[in-house]
């Protein structure tokens, strides 16, 4: 709609006709911002959940009661899941279908891959989980480097706006004015 009066006429009803159905596409792709809030929080969550569980794998307890442990601890999103999963494995469900359940979540497939391959190969889960944690922990250390560099990044363009005009109109067109005068002037 906005297009349209921007445009004005018949290429602005185009043009509007065009950008509005790719705009509701665009926005209506967007997750809701509760699920991007959770999957932060699991994300933040993970490394402490996976060292916690291996922890209790180490001390002796089953895998169920590890899930259990961690959840309580952690509560949240996070902490939601792994109740769920606890619960399943007691129940004695299946393993593997149980920790693919969570893999459908963006935010805990590295942890449900982990348990998986740890459940089909006969791997120790408490080695498994330490890698997780620690690869858990470099990626959000990553992420927070690049997210410290954008922001330098950011701070910089204002500034070019601001002095890249300054400079032209104080730096360059003095210059060439001078320059001008002596080529126009005999």
């Amino acid at each position: 709609m906005i297009v349209g009066l921007l445009v004005g006429g018949f290429p602005g009803l185009l043009a509007a006709a065009l950008v509005t159905p790719i705009t509701a596409t665009v926005l209506h792709r967007r997750d809701p911002p509760e699920l991007e809030r959770d999957r932060a929080r699991i994300v933040a969550d993970l490394p402490f959940a996976a060292d916690l569980m291996s922890a209790c794998l180490l001390a002796g307890r089953p895998t169920s009661a590890a899930a259990h442990i961690a959840a309580t601890a952690i509560s949240g999103p996070l902490g939601l899941r792994l109740t769920w999963v606890s619960t399943q494995l007691k129940l004695g469900a299946d393993p593997e279908p149980t920790w693919s359940h969570l893999a459908r979540d963006p935010a805990t497939a590295q942890l449900a891959r982990a348990m998986i391959r740890a459940a089909q190969s006969g791997a120790p889960v408490a080695d498994v989980l330490t890698r997780l944690a620690d690869d858990a922990r470099e990626a959000s250390r990553a992420e927070s480097v690049a997210a410290a560099r954008s922001v330098g990044v950011k701070a910089v363009a204002p500034l070019g706006l601001c002095f890249l005009p300054a400079f032209v109109l104080l730096g360059i067109i003095p210059v060439i004015a001078g320059l001008a005068t002596t080529i126009v002037l005999p």
